[in-house]
């Protein structure tokens, strides 16, 4: 019950928000245009709340709610929930809304543990065979972030195992792309961003904007990330809790990269050796996505880089998909 509500309620803002997105266009809803299906009864109930639409109703609208309407009458008749059961399901939905604020939502931590935002993302960020694969943007990216030198250390505060991170950035038949942005961040070696840790961490630690150039290669120095929790003092993560779920992320750094003509692309790199690689709460990994966290223990090199000791390499080309 708990989850056929919190799908119904994530998707329904999505149609809302549609609304206001998309050209009308027309739709063919089964019984739309019929105002009266009879009365409400267990066997008919989906076709008589579908059938009190307006035939005025936006198109886009009215396919979303007809969908939603069906889905969830039949869930429920699958369910048979009992009266306790569904007063539990609304006030979970309740205490939900009073956890959200300026800086907190936590319906798109549900859309997130139930895979429901990694799909919105799939559907949306269907790309070519070779192309560099989506995932999801997460809560902690910031705009205004420094454009730096290539080869700076985003690193401000020096904590944490230094990292080397270097690739290229190519099109799909192989050739470099030049004056691509990309715009980088990750948490810290306690799995905190900056924004999470304000007087903590500086402002902007860990995030950086660089600029390819003809040979379409990029290359800064960081630290190695380390997994950490979302946050789970609420309702979301009372539901991870009954469902036997662990609330972390697996390490990884995150990149939107974007040029004119080509498709923006959201996602991330993982440590492939992080013990939580195949649990992710949010569904965000993909096997495309792992890029090796090599350590390196040459000291003429580490110098070379700026660091005084051991220190990591990963290294990871993307593919753009052009428009």
């Amino acid at each position: 019950v708990l989850a056929v509500s919190i799908c119904s309620v994530a998707i329904g803002v999505l149609a809302v928000n549609s609304v206001v997105s998309r050209n009308s266009r027309s739709v063919a809803i089964g019984g739309r245009n019929i105002m009266d299906k009879g009365y409400f009864t267990e066997e008919n109930s989906a076709e008589v709340v579908n059938a009190r639409m307006s035939p005025d109703t936006e198109p886009r609208l009215a396919q979303v709610m007809e969908v939603i309407v069906r889905k969830m009458h039949e869930a429920t008749k699958e369910i048979e929930p009992t009266q306790d059961e569904w007063m539990t399901a609304i006030q979970f939905l309740t205490r939900t809304g009073h956890m959200c604020n300026d800086w907190r939502q936590e319906y798109i931590l549900l859309s997130d543990i139930l895979g429901v935002s990694m799909l919105v993302d799939a559907i949306n960020s269907r790309r070519p065979t070779g192309a560099s694969e989506n995932t999801v943007l997460g809560p902690f990216h910031v705009d205004g972030a420094p454009e730096l030198p290539m080869g700076t250390n985003i690193c401000r505060d020096g904590k944490g195992e230094p990292m080397y991170v270097h690739g290229r950035i190519l099109d799909t038949s192989g050739n470099p792309v030049e004056g691509v942005k990309i715009d980088v961040w990750q948490a810290n070696d306690e799995g905190f961003y900056d924004v999470q840790q304000k007087g903590i961490q500086p402002e902007f630690n860990l995030r950086g904007i660089f600029r390819t150039g003809a040979d379409g290669r990029y290359f800064f120095s960081a630290i190695k990330p380390r997994f950490y929790p979302i946050p789970d003092d609420g309702p979301a993560g009372e539901l991870l809790k009954a469902l036997g779920r662990q609330p972390f992320r697996p390490a990884h750094f995150h990149y939107i990269i974007e040029k004119e003509g080509y498709d923006k692309l959201t996602t991330h790199i993982f440590d492939p050796d992080d013990k939580y690689i195949n649990t992710d709460v949010v569904f965000g990994v993909k096997e495309s996505l792992m890029a090796e966290f090599k350590p390196v223990d040459d000291l003429e090199k580490a110098k070379e880089l700026g660091f005084e000791g051991r220190y990591y390499d990963v290294e990871y080309d993307f593919i753009l998909a052009k428009k």
